[in-house]
């Protein structure tokens, strides 16, 4: 089931739906950096390039999860 956030990334409101399991990777990287969701994913969207930013949070939650112990 697809979960929506909204954050505001450079200035501008925005809305990603994804899946709540990659949501639960995400925010477990934030908590294990001290920073919060939305700093996450600012610093995930500044370096997406021309990837669609919920392609790049799914990738990004796919290599913490390979990362894990």
């Amino acid at each position: 089931m697809l979960s929506k956030k909204s954050f505001t990334l450079s200035g501008h409101r925005t809305s990603v739906a994804l899946e709540s399991e990659f949501w639960t990777v995400i925010a477990q990287v934030a908590r294990e950096r001290g920073v919060a969701l939305a700093a996450l994913v600012a610093q995930i969207d500044a370096g997406r390039g021309a990837r669609p930013l919920a392609s790049a949070l799914r990738l990004f939650a796919l290599a913490a999860g390979r990362a894990a112990p």
